[in-house]
């Protein structure tokens, strides 16, 4: 079967068996669906090393990963609340539109993009805004690629008392993570990053005595946090249709996941697609946007070249015709594009990739 291999964020390529875990229909209610539902809620707690036995919770949101950050923002900062939003790129950005949309009471604190956040800063922030209660950050801004410092981050906030909310869409799975150690309080993340399954759901990991305190305080229904997990525990039943399929394809991708020896294998699989996919292009002449000592290993900005003949559409369309996506960039003040080094792809694949830029930027003509 042929294919294109996807060097994006999310979406990603996805194994053979993971989309042929999606071939059988499945009802809602079928002992299978439920099964599933239950083990994955469970696994996916351990694998963030905060199980349900010590107090964590996981709450499974149909939709895209976007809809999981919005239901945790909307439900759990409550009307008397405040949320600060650490941003240094364009997901950061869109939970302040969430706390817009949502009138929640929120402040700002803004870096630039091809800069982290800043943890002394934000100490220095709630240090002078007694008012805060919730902060949140995104953890690998794929506006970028940068791994912004949750863990020091997360220990400001457990100092000033305040709840801590990552949003680790891009990231978990493929880096390890401890959400005690980390003092995180909800963590959000969905089914086609990391983990390698389908689009589909969002899942976040909660405090539970963080989470119980989210009832009856939601801004949506769809999106309301607590009743969604509290319709899980009930009956094991999602309130609205669940995606069936994506679930089923996640368990298989669980599945997978272990046998490859856990995040840390799969960690140290997408480090070396990058160093393979980094001293390649470097060696075709490409700059990376960030500075090596803030970049994470998900995903890379390459600025375009300075050459009047680089010309992107051209450059992403004959990339595609050759079987590889890549991404468009996403910053505000120049000009790139990104390549994802996470999902089913390995080295020989990044190896082919590499090839196959080198192709089209001698077919177009372009010195780097």
């Amino acid at each position: 079967m042929s294919h294109s291999l996807l060097f994006t964020p999310g979406p990603l390529s996805t194994s053979l068996t993971v989309k042929q875990a999606m071939l059988e229909d499945m009802g809602s209610r079928d002992h299978a669906f439920v099964k599933a539902v239950k083990e994955i809620r469970e696994d996916l707690l351990l694998l963030a090393h905060a199980p349900k036995e010590e107090g964590y919770e996981c709450v499974i949101i149909q939709g895209s990963g976007t809809f999981g950050v919005e239901s945790v923002i909307s439900s759990v900062v409550g009307e008397n609340d405040k949320l600060l939003v650490l941003v240094n790129g364009a997901y950061g950005e869109r939970i302040v539109k969430m706390a817009k949309i949502h009138k929640l009471a929120h402040d700002v604190l803004r870096f630039e993009e091809d800069a982290i956040v800043d943890p002394g800063d934000v100490d220095s922030y709630l240090a002078q805004h007694k008012d805060i209660t919730h902060v949140a950050c995104i953890h690998s801004e794929t506006t970028t690629g940068l791994f912004n410092p949750i863990q020091a981050i997360g220990a400001v906030c457990k100092e000033h008392n305040k709840i801590f909310i990552v949003d680790a869409m891009s990231s978990f799975g493929g880096v390890t993570m401890d959400m005690v150690t980390m003092n995180i309080d909800f963590l959000v993340s969905s089914s086609n990053k990391c983990i390698e399954g389908v689009p589909g759901f969002a899942f976040a990991l909660c405090k539970k005595k963080e989470l119980e305190k989210a009832k009856g305080q939601a801004r949506s229904l769809s999106l309301d946090l607590y009743e969604q997990w509290a319709g899980l525990e009930a009956n094991g039943q999602f309130r609205f249709t669940p995606p069936t399929l994506s679930i089923m394809a996640f368990k298989q991708a669980m599945k997978e996941l272990e046998e490859e020896g856990g995040i840390a294998a799969r960690e140290q699989r997408y480090k070396t697609n990058k160093k393979i996919l980094d001293e390649g292009m470097h060696l075709m002449g490409f700059q990376q946007y960030l500075k090596p000592g803030i970049q994470g290993h998900i995903i890379t900005s390459f600025l375009y070249p300075s050459s009047p003949d680089f010309k992107f559409d051209r450059f992403y369309e004959k990339l595609n015709q050759r079987g590889f996506v890549i991404y468009p960039g996403k910053l505000s003040k120049t000009d790139a594009f990104r390549i994802g080094n996470i999902g089913q792809i390995f080295p020989d694949d990044v190896r082919a990739l590499l090839k196959a830029i080198k192709e089209v930027m001698h077919e177009e003509g372009v010195a780097v």
